[in-house]
């Protein structure tokens, strides 16, 4: 028996006599808040983030993370560089307030403070508005971290050739050449050429790989004696013979590889 409302039948017990309405409320008597969260926001919310993210996934495979060789502690050359949606931190870092003697103040405290800036911004700007005139504080705490964002990682990706560092620190696929070490051209070239172009030839963030090139024999003992490009003269300090015998190992290697 409930007050005013006479007296219910049910069948049974586990059931309630009072059915909940599945229909969403209406809110448009508060100002601000005219929809339910659930499923009207939320379906809204979704359906942004996988526009956002067929977007994204279309863009990688356009334009792919181009890879590179395989990690070398030895190559005192090459200068390794964070991913893209890190650059920002690395060029702050750069700064002199943000790094030697303040490096901490470049790696916690400012990071921090633009983390917490963003936790507090619903807090310090909370009105029902949602016009970005009625929200200046958050609009404007938004506003200034993009702007660092794309500021910093601009002025860190613009002072690098990225083609030119793909190409000196190609990926070497894996080779099922088998390098004869007992032929005497792989001992000149293991006292010579080792060092930058590799164990089997493959090539490294140093020098380029040694399989697949076009140049003739007499072309290999040139570049071999005077150089070409990055590789300085005098590389090569061997007699006419170990000369030749190099040049014949290097070519017998890309027979093999052609085969």
């Amino acid at each position: 028996m409930k007050k005013g409302k006479g007296m219910r039948f049910v069948g049974d017990s586990r059931i309630s006599a009072d059915k909940t309405s599945t229909v969403p409320k209406d809110y448009s008597e508060y100002p601000g808040r005219t929809e339910a969260f659930w499923p009207n926001f939320l379906l809204k919310e979704w359906l942004v983030g996988s526009v956002f993210l067929v977007g994204f996934l279309c863009a990688t495979i356009a334009a792919p993370a181009p890879l590179e060789g395989v990690a070398d502690p030895t190559t005192a050359g090459y200068i390794p560089l964070p991913d893209w949606y890190f650059l920002f931190l690395y060029e702050l870092l750069k700064y002199d307030f943000a790094s030697g003697p303040y490096i901490l103040f470049g790696i916690l405290i400012l990071p921090g403070l633009a983390f917490g800036a963003l936790l507090l911004a619903p807090f310090l700007d909370n009105g029902p508005g949602r016009r970005p005139p009625n929200r200046p504080i958050a609009v404007g705490m938004m506003l200034l971290a993009l702007a660092s964002v794309f500021w910093l990682t601009y002025e860190s990706a613009s002072k690098v050739d990225w083609k030119e560092k793909a190409e000196a620190n190609k990926p070497i696929p894996p080779s099922d050449l088998v390098i004869d070490t007992d032929d005497p051209g792989y001992a000149v070239y293991e006292s010579s050429c080792i060092g930058c172009h590799g164990d089997s030839l493959e090539g490294g963030a140093a020098g380029p790989s040694l399989i697949g090139i076009e140049e003739t024999p007499e072309e290999i003992s040139k570049i071999a004696v005077e150089g070409i490009g990055d590789m300085p003269p005098g590389m090569f300090t061997g007699t006419d013979e170990e000369l030749e015998q190099l040049v014949e190992f290097i070519m017998s290697v890309n027979e093999e590889a052609a085969e």
